[in-house]
């Protein structure tokens, strides 16, 4: 088999596991944000499978340029797949579409005008990947940061596994085309690079199976008062009374950076048996979660308080430990559903 046919053997199998993945997670979880974008990166993957040309390649047909350009597109996609993904109270914005949309013209005006200009080929090529390795940075720092807070355990390694697994692939075919030019090599790399997109996705798709759904994408935004499980053994039962004496004494939310580990520590207990104990027990499954909702009864207290009718929001919010106005807010609303001066001002308290 020639290269050119085991390179296009290679593109439709990975176009036929993303076309069924995505339509497998358009009719489970297309209510969930994570859950549609998950369906729009497997089609942006099966775009790129089906258009990538490693080297030099010859300018993009008519047909061709809106289907680069959706696959180019894609890496936008990724990067927000990557926060909804640990983020369960995500919410797309209307400058992530903007961001998605500048990206494709981009790419777009690449294609249709850059390219086919005489030497335009390679700056067109250079200018996209490196577009594409930015979003990857910001994918991988997204999941670094956010990977601590997560509390399902099996959630946190496929989660990692399936960002990692992407970005290695995104990576180095960003590499592979800034570093491929000749038509000799293109042959191979184009090969290469089939077969370690169908393994990736194979390994995506296999790790997707292993984990329930439910835990990979919550159904619904995490509630202001999650359903404890009632069967606690009385060691568990011993560490849950502590780390309530922590919430309810000590305020320990309050404080600035307040992590697992540091909590964990203080319980004299390993960080997994903590978050299993968060998670299977009081029933989150993040732990900025846990400390948000805690802040937020302290502040709903304070804004139900006649003696702190006087006080500012923002003082209110920040001595609950968080660190400005704007999270506070936004975390108060998805909360009670009110802001917190329209919580005050139903209370009965002057603003």
């Amino acid at each position: 088999m020639s290269l050119a046919a085991l390179d296009l053997a290679l593109r439709a199998a990975v176009v036929a596991m993303l076309l069924v993945l995505a339509a497998t997670l358009f009719r489970d979880f297309r209510h969930v944000v994570a859950g549609r974008l998950a369906v729009a990166l497997a089609l942006g993957s099966a775009a790129h499978a089906a258009t990538y040309a490693i080297g030099n390649p010859a300018p993009a047909t008519p047909w061709q340029a809106p289907v680069i350009a959706l696959s180019t597109g894609n890496i936008v996609v990724f990067w927000l797949f990557t926060r909804a993904l640990f983020d369960d109270s995500f919410g797309l914005r209307w400058w992530h579409a903007a961001t998605w949309l500048a990206v494709v013209a981009f790419s777009f005006a690449n294609c249709a005008f850059l390219a086919p200009s005489s030497g335009g080929a390679r700056l067109s090529v250079i200018a996209i990947n490196l577009l594409v390795l930015g979003f990857i940075a910001l994918a991988v720092v997204q999941t670094v940061a956010s990977w601590s807070a997560d509390l399902v355990e099996e959630r946190r390694r496929v989660r990692v596994f399936i960002v990692v697994a992407a970005a290695l692939y995104g990576g180095l075919n960003a590499i592979l085309h800034l570093a491929i030019s000749g038509a000799n090599a293109a042959g191979i790399a184009n090969a290469a690079n089939g077969a370690l997109l169908a393994g990736v996705v194979a390994a995506i798709c296999l790790a997707m199976l292993r984990v329930g759904g439910a835990e990979l994408f919550a159904a619904a935004p995490v509630a202001a008062e999650p359903s404890p499980q009632p069967d606690t053994s009385a060691a568990d039962q011993k560490l849950l009374d502590a780390l309530m004496r922590l919430m309810a004494d000590e305020r320990i939310y309050r404080h600035d950076n307040v992590s697992i580990g540091a909590l964990a520590t203080k319980l004299s207990i390993p960080e997994y048996r903590l978050r299993r104990l968060i998670n299977q027990k009081l029933g989150y499954r993040n732990f900025n979660v846990f400390l948000n909702n805690h802040r937020i009864e302290e502040a709903k207290a304070a804004l139900a308080d006649p003696a702190q009718a006087e006080v500012p929001v923002i003082t209110i919010a920040m001595d609950a430990g968080f660190a400005s106005l704007g999270p506070f807010n936004r975390a108060f609303k998805a909360t009670t559903g009110l802001t917190p001066t329209e919580y005050r001002r139903r209370r009965g308290i002057a603003a």
